[in-house]
């Protein structure tokens, strides 16, 4: 009876450890998933690197009391992270808070809505008229968008080029889209924090600063030079042609895949980082 007591008390602890390993393992490498590529990733880096060099010195020199506060930094630290990385963190909690299932509905509205933002994009582009189109997802965009003057209207592109037309009075700032409504226009969005090129602009940095709070699709027009550029997740691909744009805008607003076939070689290195 004792033997079987044993043995049952050693699986039991076994599964526990299984369990917490695995646990703490997927945790680990979500939390690393997460901030791959965004602007937390150099930060978390130079904090490591900053603390793991400053412990190794002090200990070679016998620093006692310069270890004893890197010792208790970490500690310290979290209260630090949570306001270094709080858009991040708030984006994470709002995804884990997503409803799967609300999605953009009806496969025909989601294409004219493809084919209108596309339409737009490139003929805006094409007469360098700067414009910047964030399309909704699951994370609500609503305070956002009443920073702006409401529309409520179907979306055409007509419209939207209407709308980011120079000099008249909504072309300054953002278009907010939502299952094929213009919700509101001359919005404004946060601008990102994270080192950009020089050559991008206000534009492009509320572009991607939007996609760090939010799941949002952002579209962006350069003034300058009339490409097109889109951003998600805190990310950008600059001057994308209208096949990868529609390709991009039907794998990220719909659960079908774009039926052509995406060949490896007509992807750029920087598409593949982005998404």
């Amino acid at each position: 009876m004792n033997s079987f007591l044993n043995l049952f008390q050693t699986i039991q602890n076994l599964l526990q450890y299984v369990i917490q390993v695995g646990l703490l393992a997927t945790i680990i490498y979500t939390t690393l998933l997460f901030i791959k590529g965004n602007r937390a990733e150099p930060i978390l880096i130079g904090i490591v690197i900053t603390i793991l060099g400053g412990w190794f010195f002090a200990h070679l020199l016998g620093l006692e009391v310069i270890q004893w506060i890197l010792t208790k930094l970490p500690a310290l630290m979290v209260f630090a992270m949570l306001i270094i990385f709080q858009p991040e963190i708030r984006r994470a909690f709002a995804e884990i808070g997503i409803n799967p299932h609300r999605l953009i509905k009806g496969n025909k509205r989601v294409g004219e809505t493809i084919d209108c933002l596309i339409e737009a994009s490139y003929n805006l582009g094409a007469k360098h008229i700067g414009a910047l189109i964030a399309i909704e997802r699951d994370i609500g965009m609503r305070s956002y968008s009443e920073s702006g003057v409401q529309i409520n209207a179907p979306i055409t592109a007509e419209l939207l080029m209407t709308i980011f037309y120079p000099n008249t009075p909504l072309h300054d700032g953002a278009v907010v889209i939502k299952n094929g409504i213009i919700l509101s226009a001359s919005c404004f969005f946060p601008l990102t924090q994270t080192p950009l090129s020089r050559t991008l602009g206000t534009r492009h940095r509320a572009g991607i600063g939007i996609t760090e709070e939010t799941d949002s699709i952002v579209i962006i027009v350069s003034e300058e030079d009339g490409n097109v550029s889109v951003a998600k997740k805190g990310r950008l691909v600059k001057n994308i042609d209208k096949e990868k744009l529609r390709r991009h805008l039907i794998n990220f607003l719909t659960k079908e895949k774009p039926k052509t076939t995406i060949q490896a070689s007509s992807i750029t290195p920087n598409e593949k980082m982005v998404f």
